[in-house]
């Protein structure tokens, strides 16, 4: 258990790094690339992304079967699922080097008519790095796996936090000097193969990992495969929620619109990551669960346990960028970026449902029921493309992420709720009942903050900040007061016990 709690508490310090690199990084990134090539930056990381889901969903069958040969102790069968694995994500690096190839060639068909010919060449050029990126990365990334499934989230925490941290520090004097976007994606694929090579080497020498590459175990080939299908499927369905609507934007409105929209795209992605994070810890202990044969009251209170702890931090953020966002955005990025806020409130609203409910992701992955969740999210991308291109053309995109948003509310936030109480068997009227009670407190606080926002109308940084920590105050009384129940105040007075100890014990050290 302490390795799921520093895994998590590692999470969430990974996350307010990664902000804290949003906010002095990305303004002067943004600033010294342009908006047309910061544009083209993004619009090219959406359509390198396609990438991978070359993964199929094998990355989540690593943990699953190695979490399970865990728990009955067979070393044996772990080594030939290991040394299976290398074979199958070097077969997928191959692979991805020849659909690199007719991605390459693609993409004067594509923007030829909305890009200049520079940023064609430019567009070339890192599509070639991110292929090479990307199929060396396959095979390597099956030792990242193996740690998560050994529960050695805070190695893996802690390396993503010193990718987070080197990659900016090496770009950003690259920039000052005049270098562009192509600089950028190869010190990024420089730093991240780097990363995953120490995965390589803690495996080999801490986990003692073995590998198997003899006669290959068909059966079980087949098992997996039929496991990780459909998590393939919602991997790619995942790819065209996130990253197609940049794509189309670049097709019909060229690189300045997917400039703004990627600006509302690194909202979201910084709101998912505060969900993602901390119920991705969960997947070996749900798949022991589930193995172990947990009863499905069992696996309720656990999706309420940690759902309620996900929704008090996202309905924090929500609230709080409902009343700040625009103002926070204007100053951070510019006035050019102000109708991203729009964009990102039309996505994060809908969105909510879904990331508070992460927990149940894991518990369909450990019971390989995650077939009708993969063929309810095809649907959903199907219709966001449709009405997002018609959309697009009129709205641009505004039009976009109203698409978006719509989809996921209907897929994720309603027929998934329905498939979680008939096929799962778990209580989700239970489940809402406690989320409706700890809004009460989320309503007021916004309530609070709109009379805040009307006595303080000026928006310069002192005044929002001065804001922000008002909202922030009341938020966390009320949550307290009436949302919260005694396990998870108890669960915060631990965990700050455990930061003021940190902290003291870095002051300790300093004086010696």
């Amino acid at each position: 258990m302490s390795q799921m709690k520093s895994g998590a508490i590692l999470s969430y310090l990974s996350i307010f790094i990664t902000i804290l690199i949003a906010l002095l990084y990305t303004p002067i990134m943004i600033r010294l690339l342009g908006q047309s090539e910061y544009g083209l930056y993004a619009m090219v990381g959406s359509i390198a992304a396609y990438l991978s889901v070359m993964d199929m969903g094998l990355g989540n069958a690593v943990i699953r079967y190695n979490a399970r040969n865990r728990a009955i102790g067979d070393k044996e069968s772990e080594s030939r699922l290991n040394g299976m694995f290398i074979v199958l994500y070097s077969v997928i690096g191959i692979l991805t080097l020849f659909i690199g190839v007719i991605l390459y060639n693609s993409i004067y068909n594509l923007f030829g008519a909305s890009l200049t010919v520079l940023e064609l060449e430019k567009a070339k050029i890192m599509v070639i790095i991110l292929i090479i990126n990307f199929a060396v990365s396959f095979p390597l990334s099956v030792f990242g796996s193996i740690m998560q499934a050994y529960e050695r989230f805070a190695i893996v925490k802690g390396l993503g936090i010193f990718r987070s941290l080197i990659s900016p520090l090496i770009i950003l004097p690259f920039l000052f000097m005049g270098y562009g976007s192509v600089t950028m994606v190869v010190i990024t694929t420089i730093v991240n193969i780097s990363c995953l090579l120490f995965n390589v080497y803690y495996c080999f020498e801490k986990l003692k990992i073995r590998f198997y590459f003899g006669k290959i175990d068909y059966q079980l080939l087949k098992e997996i495969l039929g496991y990780s299908f459909f998590i393939f499927l919602g991997v790619i369905v995942d790819q065209i929620n996130w990253n197609t609507g940049q794509i189309i934007l670049g097709v019909v409105s060229g690189t300045v619109a997917v400039a703004v929209y990627a600006i509302a795209m690194q909202f979201i992605r910084l709101y998912m990551q505060f969900s993602t994070s901390i119920s991705g810890v969960f997947l070996p202990r749900v798949t022991m669960m589930v193995a172990n044969n947990a009863s499905n009251l069992e696996l309720t209170n656990m999706m309420i346990k940690f759902g309620r702890l996900q929704y008090i931090i996202m309905s924090y953020i929500l609230s709080g960028f409902i009343l700040y966002g625009y103002p926070f955005i204007s100053i951070w990025a510019g006035q050019d970026y102000s109708q991203a806020y729009y964009m990102t409130l039309l996505i994060m609203i809908p969105f909510t449902i879904d990331l508070i409910q992460n927990i149940c992701l894991s518990i369909l992955q450990a019971k390989n029921f995650q077939r009708f969740r993969s063929l309810v999210l095809i649907m959903i991308a199907i219709l966001n493309v449709t009405i997002s291109i018609p959309l697009a053309q009129n709205y641009g995109g505004v039009g976009v992420a109203l698409g978006t948003g719509v989809s996921y509310f209907l897929g994720a936030g309603i027929i998934m709720n329905i498939y979680y109480q008939r096929k799962l068997g778990l209580n989700i009227p239970l489940f809402w009942k406690h989320i409706i009670f700890m809004s009460i407190p989320v309503l007021l606080s916004l309530l609070t903050g709109f009379g805040i926002n009307h006595l303080i109308a000026q928006n310069s940084i002192g005044f929002l900040v001065l804001k922000i920590v008002l909202f922030s105050v009341i938020f966390g009384r009320l949550m307290w007061l009436i949302g919260c129940n005694n396990y998870e105040r108890g669960l915060f007075i631990s965990i700050n016990k455990r930061m003021a100890k940190i902290i003291r014990g870095s002051f300790k050290s300093r004086s010696l």
